[in-house]
């Protein structure tokens, strides 16, 4: 039948085991796999009928209900761990670990949350199996270990870093060299179900997924580790399927990405496991940690400037700088008197505007308050901005099925 084969090529390597049913209670056994020479050994003990104590991959089962404390998991290791802990701390929410070789830490400034570093796909499977009650992950690493698990809920989409796609490369050379859109790999004749399209990737889970909903039939994917863009320069596969960020990795193994061939873009989101929102406790930390990271970000590249104007009043004022539209700020221009002292008498001859500007309009913004009469421009960086309720607090609420 035509289609994508759901065999998955194992690569001869310690890091992938697999067990046979049924084990006895107490065992020590060598792994092999495709016929590889054993090279690992582990003990499994099985637990008798009475026990309570659930045993799922290898993990003990422990749900968020029969804990007192509230745990976050966030990334070990890598530049995805510097930024999360960087943008932590841009929202005073510093991580305090006692000592570097643990995986346990604090945030003192919410009780009752422990830290606990752990990779990233292990954050995700622990917000399964209740070991974890939030986590801060890449979206990509969300959806191929969550595989479309219903208990986990995405907090926040968008935490502005560790951004990539998770794409489909092809070569530059041979038979791909006037390839340029998945329509045009798909239709090329070179795919029969006694040679697929071999495509090799360490997305096991997102990759057939997309290329079952393109439609493409024949193809064939293997787990790989490592560079993964040498597959194809080596012959071991056709295609590679991998996150990408500037594509020189690419480029410099003359690989190339295609039209249509964008599986995701992704970046740092914070998650939860729906049944872990269920405690109080837990939903209470998650709305502190949301309204401090949205007012954070979304004062992130925001200029206060304020600037002083002559008018005869607040309103001719105002209706001086509402007249260009870069000087609108968030809700409008806010215009308060500026007091002096002249001949004996107090005057207001002099009014003070303040207004929140976007970096990127921060020049313009200022060379027209100088047009309209602004002087003694003061110009500050933002750090937060709160609304009276952030909207993905909202979110999540309906997600829940709560009321707000």
């Amino acid at each position: 039948m035509p289609g994508i084969q759901a065999l998955l090529l194992l690569q001869c390597s310690p890091s992938i085991s697999a067990l046979s049913p049924p084990l006895p209670s107490s065992i020590s056994t060598p792994v092999a796999n495709n016929g590889c020479k054993p090279s690992l050994k582990f003990t499994v003990k099985c637990c008798s009928e009475a026990s309570p104590v659930t045993v799922v991959n290898g993990n003990v089962e422990r749900r968020s209900a029969e804990r007192n404390e509230v745990r976050l998991g966030l990334p070990s290791k890598g530049r995805l761990a510097e930024d999360t802990l960087d943008l932590l701390k841009d929202c005073q929410l510093s991580v305090k670990q006692v000592n570097p070789r643990q995986y346990v830490a604090a945030i003192p400034q919410i009780s009752n949350l422990e830290v606990w570093y752990q990779r990233p796909k292990d954050i995700v499977r622990k917000l399964v199996s209740g070991d974890l009650d939030l986590g801060i992950v890449g979206l990509d690493t969300f959806f191929e270990y969550g595989q479309g698990n219903e208990d986990l809920i995405i907090v926040h989409d968008a935490l502005e870093y560790g951004n990539c796609r998770l794409s489909l490369a092809i070569p530059k050379y041979g038979i791909f060299e006037n390839v340029n859109s998945l329509k045009e790999l798909a239709e090329m004749p070179h795919w029969t179900p006694e040679r697929p399209l071999r495509v090799a990737t360490g997305f096991t889970y997102m990759g057939p997924k997309f290329m079952n909903e393109k439609g493409l039939n024949h193809v064939i994917f293997s787990t790989a580790d490592g560079a993964l863009e040498a597959a194809p320069a080596m012959g071991i596969a056709d295609a590679i399927v991998d996150l990408v960020s500037s594509g020189t990795t690419l480029r410099e193994n003359n690989l190339k990405e295609i039209a249509g061939g964008v599986i995701l873009q992704s970046q740092a989101v914070l998650v939860a496991s729906r049944k872990s929102l269920i405690r109080k406790d837990v939903l209470d930390i998650t709305h502190e940690m949301l309204e401090r990271l949205e007012a954070h970000l979304r004062a992130s590249g925001q200029f206060t400037v304020t600037a002083n104007m002559r008018g005869n009043s607040a309103e001719e004022v105002a209706e001086r700088v509402l007249s260009r539209n870069s000087l609108s700020g968030l809700q409008g221009p806010t215009v308060s008197p500026v007091f002096c002292k002249r001949n004996g008498q107090v005057t207001a001859d002099y009014y003070a505007i303040v207004i929140c500007v976007p970096k990127k309009a921060l020049y313009e913004s200022v060379q027209q308050l100088r047009e309209i009469g602004g002087s003694g421009v003061l110009i500050s960086p933002l750090t937060y901005i709160f609304d009276k309720e952030t909207p993905r607090w909202h979110q999540l609420l309906a997600n829940l099925g709560r009321g707000v």
